[in-house]
């Protein structure tokens, strides 16, 4: 990338938002460790710096603390909450506990409107906060530019040397003009332009593509979710009938889910699509099984050896192609008490077995999913597909609490695809996370008709979330609830009962099992 901002994480929660709102500037951004080399960052030829916050003191005895010489590459820098204190703690200031700590909204005042990161700005806005130290003395050269109620120092800067500090959080939406901070940051302080398009991306992907591929044959396993579903379109854009994608049935996908991938990726995109029945394999495996762990183990398993087998029949490759995302490759910052490392359940099927002798390309391992989805499109990806809901790696399985049988799959299935037209029609299902049926194994005296019935009862999961790691349940309309619950107990044979999930993550997952 010619153009790039760098970002130091040190634990922060919210790093990764930093990354994205630079790259929604159309600027190119790359998360690095805390302690990386300022001689490794020079390397880079980057921009400007920005100093993630994070969850510690820079007094504790286990501090994470940059190079110093970070402060003397001769370029901006930016640093945000724990950045801030780093910077005035390495550059002659002082940082003491705050005597109040100052956590969430407050108000920000602009003492001086001289300053670049706040050019265009009113003069006092709404601001997040999320901090129990503060800068008590000023470093040389910096002066104060805002403050908020209990934070003299809330905007420090160094006008000659293009230094900045933050005490609150201008990526979190929370912050009424935080994108335009981050903006007047990139653009006017740092002087780059709007080059991180994903027309461009494509351009230089594809050429890196076949740099990496030259004329071997590349295998990639689709699964009709979105990262797999793009990453097929451009590395076909790229090497064309070198590649060859593998489609495992394995008895747990969504209504048409088959017919949809066929139809879309062998008839219209043109690929090469080996297509495997396995549903009566992973049906046999998951007999009688209870156990959610379980349940995931035999799915991952039979899952590789379903794949590992039809590779050998898809003939000899050389290269794997995966759909791994950015936030996949960050390597995680080693913190205690680092909010980021929370445990998060991804519900995958498990990674391949390393005795499978294929080099890897991931054309997406720069990309977050917003921009995924972005790519998609651009390579004509139909919206349906790039715009669809996260679809947990085992599939139905995991919406089955209890053991998994062909009439369970059925029910969940038939439950599911009412949810998904209906949420589509009343136009929420774009403006959400995620929606979906599970098939609870509980049975419950009913009426239809003039006939008592015994039949299960489908939980309707949605909630809203910008990543996975949290989320909240959706408040739908009382009409759209009604249609869901009258159309699965009319139309779902097995069923007299329609629930809703209203707990959100944490306590509780967005999955059930």
């Amino acid at each position: 990338m010619n153009e790039q901002i760098l970002i130091l994480d040190f634990g922060s929660q919210y790093t990764q938002v930093i990354a994205r709102r630079v790259r929604e500037c159309q600027v190119y951004s790359t998360i690095m460790s805390f302690d990386t080399p300022a001689a490794k960052l020079a390397e880079l030829k980057p921009k400007g710096v920005i100093l993630s916050g994070g969850p510690a003191s820079v007094y504790d005895e286990e501090a994470p603390l940059p190079d110093p010489a970070v402060f003397e590459l001769g370029i901006p820098v930016l640093s945000i909450c724990y950045g801030l204190q780093v910077a005035a703690f390495f550059l002659g200031g002082k940082v003491e506990p705050g005597t109040r700590r100052e956590f969430g909204k407050g108000r920000l005042r602009i003492r001086d409107s001289g300053c670049e990161l706040f050019k265009g700005l009113p003069s006092e806005f709404q601001v997040w906060n999320s901090h129990g130290d503060k800068v008590t003395k000023l470093p040389a050269g910096f002066h104060g530019v805002a403050e908020t109620e209990n934070s003299k120092h809330a905007a420090i800067e160094h006008r000659r040397k293009k230094q900045y500090g933050l005490q609150f959080h201008p990526e979190v939406v929370h912050t009424a003009h935080g994108r335009e901070i981050i903006s007047n940051f990139v653009h006017t302080v740092c002087g780059c332009g709007k080059n991180w398009t994903m027309r461009r991306y494509v351009d230089q992907a594809v050429e890196e593509i076949r740099s990496q591929v030259g004329q071997e044959r590349v295998i990639l396993g689709l699964s009709g979710g979105v990262d797999s579903s793009v990453a097929a379109a451009l590395i076909h854009k790229a090497v064309g009938d070198q590649l060859t994608c593998i489609f495992v049935n394995n008895g747990l996908l969504r209504a048409r889910e088959a017919e949809v991938v066929q139809e879309v990726f062998g008839r219209h995109f043109k690929i090469k699509l080996q297509y495997e029945d396995a549903e009566k394999l992973f049906l046999k495996k998951l007999g009688k099984v209870t156990d959610p762990e379980r349940k995931r183990k035999i799915i991952g398993n039979t899952f590789i050896r379903v794949f590992e087998s039809a590779t050998k029949r898809a003939g000899k490759a050389r290269f794997l192609a995966q759909g791994t995302l950015y936030p996949d490759v960050i390597e995680s910052v080693p913190i205690a008490g680092n909010p980021a490392a929370m445990i998060k359940s991804h519900h995958n099927v498990g990674g391949l077995p390393k005795d499978m002798k294929f080099q890897l390309v991931e054309p997406l391992k720069r990309l977050f999913k917003d921009e995924v989805r972005q790519l998609g499109l651009e390579l004509g990806v139909p919206p349906e597909i790039v715009h669809r809901q996260p679809f947990p790696g085992p599939g139905l399985a995991v919406r089955i609490l209890g053991e998994v049988t062909t009439d369970r799959l059925r029910i969940v299935r038939e439950a599911d695809a009412i949810v998904v037209e209906e949420m589509k029609s009343s136009k929420w299902y774009y403006k959400i996370w995620q929606s979906f049926a599970v098939l609870l194994p509980v049975k419950s005296v009913g009426v239809m008709g003039d006939e008592r019935t015994y039949e299960f009862t489908i939980a309707i999961r949605a909630v809203e979330s910008q990543d996975g790691m949290t989320a909240d349940w959706v408040k739908l309309p009382y009409d759209l609830l009604e249609r869901l619950s009258n159309r699965i107990i009319n139309e779902v044979k097995g069923v007299n009962r329609v629930c809703l999930d209203i707990s959100s993550k944490p306590p509780a997952t967005i999955e059930w099992e």
